[in-house]
């Protein structure tokens, strides 16, 4: 199986997918990076007072925010009245870790579902929204709609790593050795693994066994989410496998119940 994850996240899904006796490949298709600038996290975080609501999307959010916090010499505590809202488990364990309460969790770990479970929570609040560079505006857009104020900020930025492009375009040539099932994990690796491969068509010829009388193992594409999945569709790729609760342990359910990535996820799943 290939894990595309950032480097320093793939030891999670890698270690829970070993467990089970599978042969993993680390080749990530994302990087983490300091935005550009860190003038406007480091403002927002200097007027937190300010805010009544912050939300956190993502594990690389938090620790992005915190080493900051950290560098500012800033606590959480001082700012006691704020409540904190996280995407899902592992953004919420990464919260608790140091010490910090989260006051909300969706039901389903999407931006659709934050925006349903905060709308009558933040109506007439000051909301900050801390996030990637590159990321999906629905929760900024629909709070709007409620909210006096929605501040975004970019706390990282995810780049094409360039050293991952020979790997990966090497493991999926060889016919010994190429994955069975190669992992998405966010919207970010999708868009990375085509730009890897030179474009979306490139991607899809990397596929072998689909039809086009190739030789080799099928490869399967294993999505931990709808958003994921949307995007994989949205480049012509195939989605075998979706996970029903979109964590990495559900993703890891999803592949095991598919028997491998070897059944097909139904269309708009």
């Amino acid at each position: 199986m290939l894990v595309g994850r950032a480097r320093h996240q793939a030891g999670a899904l890698s270690a829970e997918l070993r467990k089970l006796g599978a042969d993993v490949i680390e080749i990530p298709f994302i990087e983490i990076r300091k935005p550009r600038s860190l003038r406007p996290l480091d403002s927002a975080l200097k007027n937190l007072a300010r805010y009544d609501w912050l939300i956190l999307t993502s594990v690389n959010g938090v620790e992005a925010m915190w080493e900051r916090m950290e560098k500012l010499r800033m606590t959480l505590r001082e700012t006691s009245a704020l409540k904190i809202a996280a995407i899902g488990p592992a953004t919420k364990k990464a919260i608790e870790q140091r010490g910090v309460r989260v006051d909300v969790v969706p039901r389903e770990y999407v931006a659709e579902s934050v925006v349903r479970s905060l709308r009558s929570k933040v109506n007439g609040k000051r909301v900050l929204l801390v996030r990637a560079k590159v990321a999906r505006d629905v929760i900024p857009r629909e709070l709007r709609k409620v909210a006096v104020l929605v501040d975004v900020v970019e706390a990282y930025e995810t780049v094409v790593p360039e050293s991952s492009r020979t790997r990966l375009r090497a493991a999926l040539r060889n016919t010994r050795r190429r994955p069975h099932v190669v992992t998405f994990t966010s919207s970010s690796t999708v868009r990375n693994f085509v730009a890897l491969l030179g474009s979306s068509g490139a991607a899809r010829e990397a596929l072998p066994a689909r039809g086009r009388g190739r030789p080799g193992r099928t490869i399967r594409f294993a999505s931990i989410g709808p958003v994921t999945s949307s995007t994989l569709r949205e480049f012509g790729l195939p989605v075998d496998v979706e996970a029903r609760k979109f964590t990495i342990p559900g993703l890891v359910a999803a592949i095991v119940a598919a028997g491998g990535g070897a059944r097909p996820a139904k269309s708009g799943s």
